[in-house]
């Protein structure tokens, strides 16, 4: 199961069930998919085909909806 957070401008963030512990959310949309870290900071994990500038997009809209992330995971994972 991969519960989506939310939806904005053609990017789907979501989580992984049962995988690793630090907070962190998957973004995919027809142009790629990445893995941000939530914690300690906002960080990049992973990227597969997506630019530079489709990256800054998506760290923004995560900065944008960090809280939205922290507190669907807590209400997901628990904590």
């Amino acid at each position: 199961m991969s519960p989506t957070v939310f939806r904005e401008k053609g990017y789907r963030f979501f989580f992984f069930s049962r995988e690793e512990s630090r907070m962190h959310v998957h973004v995919v949309s027809g142009d790629g998919e990445a893995k941000f870290w939530l914690e300690p900071e906002i960080q990049l994990a992973t990227t597969y085909r997506y630019n530079r500038q489709q990256l800054k997009e998506i760290e923004s809209l995560i900065e944008e909806h960090y809280h939205e992330l922290i507190s669907a995971w807590q209400h997901y994972f628990g904590g």
